[in-house]
């Protein structure tokens, strides 16, 4: 029997897309998957866990990583950093575990380019006026903050013809079937 190739899954979409809650479902339909945890600056927010939904760690550590070339992927935006370590990448591939994972735009482009059989799942809001809607129910933003999640979520949505598939996330329960119909036909294609 041979040993199946491990896939890497990588989600990106602008806040607020859903795309969190997708991934979600995602890693309880697939109990197998592993999340990549990324690491970053920001404070943890009360609803997330240290070392489960990121590794929450100082700047000048970060600093210090993206010096030793520690990342795959890093970005700094809204005054924070964000990455994705390459040493979790490279154990689960030689382990054998598809991994999801859940990255801006530009982190997605940027694996895709250093793992070239990486599947990018574009998450896409119906609109901007939605998907500003969204943030401002989430209640998680300052007015400043939502600002910038607006104007970058515009050059966000300019990257999705970079992405291998696009799911229009009008309505959730459609958009997490269509992201299952996708994983199972790479599976299926593995």
């Amino acid at each position: 029997m041979t040993k199946k190739e491990a896939k890497l899954f990588v989600f990106a979409a602008p806040s607020g897309s859903g795309k969190t809650t997708i991934v979600k479902d995602v890693l309880k339909n697939y109990c197998e998957f592993v999340f990549s945890i990324s690491a970053t600056t920001r404070k943890k927010r009360q609803t997330e866990t240290d070392g489960k939904d990121y590794y929450f760690i100082s700047e000048s550590d970060f600093l210090n990583k993206i010096e030793s070339s520690e990342f795959v992927e890093w970005e700094r935006f809204y005054d924070y950093y964000y990455g994705t370590l390459k040493s979790q990448i490279v154990s689960n591939i030689k382990n054998g575990l598809h991994t999801v994972f859940e990255v801006d735009v530009k982190g997605a482009v940027k694996i895709k380019e250093c793992y070239p059989n990486s599947i990018l799942i574009f998450i896409a809001p119906p609109s901007i006026e939605v998907l500003r809607n969204r943030l401002i129910q989430r209640n998680t933003e300052t007015e400043e903050d939502l600002k910038k999640r607006i104007e970058r979520a515009e050059m966000e949505l300019s990257y999705k013809d970079k992405f291998d598939y696009v799911v229009s996330n009008v309505d959730l329960e459609i958009a997490k079937e269509e992201v299952r119909k996708i994983i199972e036909n790479v599976i299926k294609e593995n």
